[in-house]
């Protein structure tokens, strides 16, 4: 039996389609061994940039499609429209046993509705969640969810803090990862009359790490390892993150050029400086795992370059390893309230 592990990677998603996801994948099958790529897109444009690349024979091969979802496409469209969309046909490899692992640039809603209807949800998830990894304290802390469920109730939350302990216990290696519920304040009587209702399912659970409200400095001090919130505010955490951060570099590089003196010394501190660059550069933890779903599919920046494409290529390889959908039904069984 083969050990290696299959990802399906929709080629046409995200801002630079192809010709950047391309390079990325020539990256990973030369730093991944056991990594074997289904590429699922236009055969016009993809066979020759596999060419360009020099992409090892026997570890990919291409499935042609004819359509594209755009970023502008509404989730319900999707399901009736597009029969031969390449994000549609990348989730179906996962269906039919043909990947491991679905990975996609494109846009985010579409995605969840696709998966939802092709994979279908885990027993006793109400809804999937979007989980990423923020780099914070010099390491990873996994926030969900990020935009999948702008409104959520107090059990879904709850379903939230299960997978996404889960989730970072296998990707991480913590072996009981701190749950945290993201509120304004620590004290248990803060907070929306839903997060007060959360944070007593999660008191009463012997299943989880729970540690009880995390404020949004204590996220970045790396007070837990696992912050659960609705979507709505995960995806304002996220994208402020990744604002702040941008900010802060433009801002080093700024400094580091302002006079003579420092422009001479540029060089020596830069390299002092880039290893907490490194560790702070949101392409870097690029890769939001869909938790809940029947098998794993990640999600990408659309955004991404070379460099950030390769690291969520990293990240759908070590989700799909892990067969997480079977260790989150697992953890689900028997730890799971009975809907409010």
């Amino acid at each position: 039996m083969s050990t290696s592990i299959r990802l399906a990677i929709d080629v046409m998603g995200g801002d630079f389609g192809p010709r950047c996801i391309i390079p990325a994948v020539a990256r990973s099958l030369q730093q991944i061994s056991d990594l074997q790529v289904i590429l699922v897109g236009d055969a016009e444009q993809v066979e020759p940039l596999c060419k360009k690349h020099q992409l090892p024979s026997g570890r990919f091969r291409c499935v042609s499609t004819t359509q594209t979802i755009l970023a502008e496409d509404s989730p319900a469209s999707v399901l009736r429209g597009k029969p031969d969309a390449s994000m549609r046909v990348a989730i179906e490899q996962v269906r039919d046993g043909q990947a491991d692992a679905c990975l996609s640039a494109g846009n985010t809603g579409a995605l969840m509705v696709l998966s939802r209807s092709i994979l279908g949800t885990l027993d006793s998830i109400e809804r999937p969640a979007i989980m990423a990894a923020l780099p914070v304290a010099g390491k990873a802390c996994y926030l969900l969810d990020l935009g999948a469920n702008v409104d959520c109730s107090a059990l879904q939350l709850f379903q939230f803090a299960l997978m996404g302990s889960e989730a970072a216990r296998e990707l991480s290696g913590i072996e009981r990862p701190r749950v945290g519920l993201l509120n304004i304040g620590s004290e248990v009587n803060k907070g929306s009359q839903r997060v007060r209702e959360a944070s007593e399912l999660l008191r009463q659970s012997d299943a989880l790490n729970y540690i009880g409200h995390v404020e949004g400095d204590g996220l970045f001090r790396g007070d837990a390892d696992v912050v659960v919130c609705d979507g709505f505010v995960g995806n304002v955490v996220l994208k402020a993150s990744e604002g702040l951060a941008g900010y802060m570099q433009a801002e080093l590089r700024k400094a580091l050029t302002a006079n003579l003196l420092l422009r001479c010394l540029s060089p020596l501190l830069g390299a002092a400086l880039r290893p907490m660059i490194r560790r702070h550069d949101p392409g870097c933890y690029n890769g939001a795992s869909l938790l809940g779903l029947k098998g794993v599919v990640v999600k990408s920046h659309g955004g991404a370059d070379e460099n950030a494409f390769a690291a969520a290529i990293d990240r759908a390889a070590q989700a799909g390893r892990s067969n997480l959908p079977q260790r989150i039904a697992l953890r689900l069984e028997g730890s799971v309230p009975a809907s409010q």
